[in-house]
This record gives C-alpha cells, structure tokens and sequence, in this order.
C-alpha cells in the first residue's frame, strides 16, 4: 500500500524551499455561487494555519454588493490571531478598502491590476489607465504605512477579449507595481491557456528586464489541465511562490472560462516528490479541504484530496 506521501526524487537545478500562498479562502470562495458566513470562513482560514501554511488570503475589502461572498471581512479578521506571524493579506481596491483594512488591523494587503484593457473593464469597472493608477495610489499609501503589499497582475497569458498578450506588457506593469511599493508580483494565468512554453517566455522577459525572480510568483488556474506543468516550468526557472486553492476552489467570476485554481493537495504532492520544503502538512490541507467541500455542499476537484483521505 503506498504511504500517503510521493517518493522523492530531486533535482539539481530547482528551489530547495517554495513559499505556497493560500487563495482559497478569498480567491477561491468570491468564485462560489454560496456565500459562507463569516465565521466559517474565519475557520477555514484557521484549519488552513494549523497546516503550515504561512501565506493565506483572509478576504478583501470590497462592496458587498459587488462581491457578497466576502462580505464582512471585518469579522473574519476579528476571529484571527494577527500576531502569530502567519500574513492574512486582504484585496482593497481602492483608498477606502485601505482604510477599512487598516481599521480592521490588516497588516497584509493586495492590489489587483489587469494586463488588458478589456478585463479592466469587465472587472474593475474603469479603463485600465484609471484603474491601474487607482491601484498603484493605494499600494503606495499601504507601503508607505508601513505595510506589505502584494499586486496581483491579471490576463497575463491571453485574454478572452483582446487574445495574446504581449509579453512586454507584463513587464511593463510589473515594474510600476514593484515602483508603487510591492514585495511580490503574482502572475494570473486568469483563463488557464497558458502552456510551460509560454509561462518561461514571459518569465525570461522579466528577468531580463530585471524584475528580481524573488519578488514573482505564479497564480495558475488549470482550465486545460496545465496548471501543475506550467509550475514546473516556473520552478526551472527559479520561481518560488506559487499561487493555490484548498481543494482547487473557485475560478474567475469575471472571465467566464476560467475553471478553478490549482489546487493545494495537487501543488503539495508535486513539490513533495521533488523534495521541495514548504513546511506543510500535506494531509491536513486535505482533510480541510473535504471539509471545505462539506461546507459548499460538492465534491471538490482535488484529485489528491480524494486520493489521500480514501486510502
């Protein structure tokens, strides 16, 4: 019977340590036709800690109105310790959310840029010259206050609308976030098309342009079953963030192709096998996650969830 743990074989040419930035409780569940409440989600988020998990998102601070399942994001918070040196990074899109962060004692926030002009206005409601700045101005004041900030840069790998995306664009808009104050810049494969082929093309061109390897990481969604390749190939490159989600919850609620995120179990047992420390517990993180699909009431898409509870 196979333990429920990979055999390790590693490999010369990759990161000895990842950092696995936890989406689902934010990322993942703004996705979910079910809004959970409150406190549920401020138990996931614990569940999620008792694992390792260093990074993971609490939330965001948005219009209930647009965004309903992170309604009250306030009180997720207020059930947290933010003292134990794990990050609970929230979204405030503009100076408000900042200031309702703050308020809520959020030490952790993240700004979200579109690459395209399209998806700035399907999504944040504004061409992207006036969203972009919108965002650069908030992660500028978070920085400033003496916060950490992490951008989000979506439609990096093709957009629904517009098609391929150049390249040079996301290197264009990843030196103005680092510019406004980000530590780390989060690479979205929004609609899940991209191939290991094109994530090393795009990484090459910001390394070449000197954006710091260190301050990227990868947000993947596995639309075309591609999400854990396209890891791999930002690994070779020396990546060492990788965006994931508790059981592979949620997608894009604006970009109506996009299936759901990678999940963490699926990243885990990769980056296990490859001797690769991340400091989690990989079976926790499963538990929770069927846990978590109790909760939305479906099964969800982890296969190395399933896997590893079954055996």
């Amino acid at each position: 019977m196979m333990d429920s743990l990979p055999q390790v074989f590693t490999q010369d040419n990759l990161p000895t340590q990842v950092r696995v930035y936890e989406v689902s409780a934010r990322d993942g569940l703004q996705a979910e036709s079910i809004t959970l409440p409150a406190k549920v989600r401020a138990q996931l988020i614990s569940r999620l800690a008792s694992t390792g998990l260093t990074s993971i998102e609490a939330g965001s601070f948005v219009s209930p109105k647009a965004v309903p399942q992170m309604a009250d994001t306030r009180s997720v918070l207020d059930e947290l310790d933010l003292g134990t040196g794990i990050s609970y990074p929230v979204l405030t899109p503009n100076r408000r959310g900042l200031e309702d962060a703050m308020a809520a004692g959020a030490q952790d926030i993240a700004v979200f840029v579109s690459v395209t002009e399209s998806f700035s206005r399907a999504n944040l409601g504004d061409s992207l010259e006036v969203t972009t700045a919108r965002n650069l101005d908030v992660a500028a004041a978070a920085a400033e206050a003496g916060m950490r900030v992490r951008g989000y840069l979506s439609m990096v790998f093709g957009d629904p609308w517009e098609g391929p995306v150049d390249p040079q664009r996301v290197v264009t808009a990843s030196a103005r976030l680092l510019d406004a104050g980000c530590s780390s810049i989060s690479l979205g494969d929004t609609i899940g098309t991209a191939t290991p082929g094109h994530v090393s093309a795009v990484l090459t061109a910001l390394i070449a342009a000197g954006i710091p390897v260190e301050t990227i990481a990868l947000h993947t969604h596995n639309t075309y079953g591609q999400a854990l390749a396209n890891v791999f190939a930002a690994l070779q490159l020396g990546v060492s963030e990788f965006d994931a989600a508790a059981g592979g919850v949620g997608g894009c609620p604006f970009a109506g192709s996009a299936t759901g995120n990678l999940a963490t179990e699926d990243l885990l047992w990769m980056l296990d096998g490859l001797g690769i420390s991340t400091g989690v517990d990989i079976r926790a993180v499963a538990e929770t996650s069927q846990w978590l699909g109790q909760q939305l009431g479906k099964p969800l898409a982890s296969a190395t969830s399933a896997a590893i509870v079954n055996q």
